[in-house]
């Protein structure tokens, strides 16, 4: 693919970063036109991504260089090579969601609404950042004789060159976009507040484990190399925000 979108003189606009921050971009936009359906103010939206957006992409980079930790033994400073590609979403996930925990707190806002405001955003910006993905080789998939294959030809991308593989970085395009359209549906049909962030976590692993058996990059294992590491968090996901869920709706029949 283009791993490299512009190349001019000294200057280098990597196609991932770029999609990365198109995603990002797209994800406070529609979050904040969300906002007002959830009577919160867009500034305080646009406040929280900014902690999003840094927490997200250290945790991200975090868990990748710990499934990958032999990768960066003899070259310690190519951690920082972000444009590279080399995050795991399930990493960024956890960071944010821990920092927006503590800026809820100190700003008082509540966490389920604001959640419900932004995880439709977030599924948006995810598939748009995806993209990168696919330019840039990474998260590709195993070989494959499908009509649908892809191969990659440029030197410098990720995946392996002029092998038939599975568009993995398009089924994870596609998903996070219906997932988004599925959030859509639901955010006019919610019961109490949590449940489109809930329906996010749970969708989203749900879709996740089952591109992950199509991938051919190491992901880490989790149990007997048959599960990698984002299958195994997604699991565990999907279990807390099950109990969640229901605890949540109890409360709401609870309080009518």
């Amino acid at each position: 693919m283009h791993p490299i979108l512009v190349h001019f003189g000294s200057f280098t606009l990597y196609t991932y970063g770029f999609f990365l921050a198109m995603g990002f971009l797209a994800a406070i936009w529609f979050s904040k036109r969300n906002a007002r359906f959830y009577d919160l103010k867009p500034d305080d939206i646009s406040d929280l991504f900014f902690v999003i957006l840094i927490s997200g992409i250290v945790g991200a980079r975090l868990l990748y260089v710990i499934i990958n930790f032999d990768d960066f033994k003899a070259s310690p400073l190519d951690i920082f090579k972000l444009w590279n590609g080399g995050l795991v979403f399930f990493g960024g996930f956890i960071g944010a969601v821990a920092a927006s925990i503590v800026t809820l707190r100190i700003k008082k806002l509540p966490f389920f609404k604001t959640a419900d405001t932004i995880a439709p955003g977030v599924a948006l910006g995810h598939g748009i950042g995806r993209l990168g993905c696919f330019f840039a080789g990474c998260c590709y998939g195993r070989q494959c004789d499908l009509p649908i294959a892809v191969q990659f030809s440029h030197p410098d991308s990720l995946a392996p060159l002029h092998v038939p593989l599975h568009p993995t970085q398009i089924y994870m395009v596609a998903a996070n976009l219906i997932l988004f359209l599925i959030l859509i549906f639901l955010q006019r049909r919610k019961r109490f507040h949590g449940m489109i962030f809930l329906s996010y976590i749970i969708l989203y692993s749900v879709f996740r484990f089952i591109i992950e058996f199509f991938r051919g990059d190491f992901r880490g294992d989790f149990f007997l190399e048959f599960l990698s590491v984002s299958q195994g968090i997604g699991i565990l996901a999907i279990v807390i925000a099950l109990a969640a869920m229901v605890k949540l709706a109890l409360s709401s029949r609870g309080d009518r």
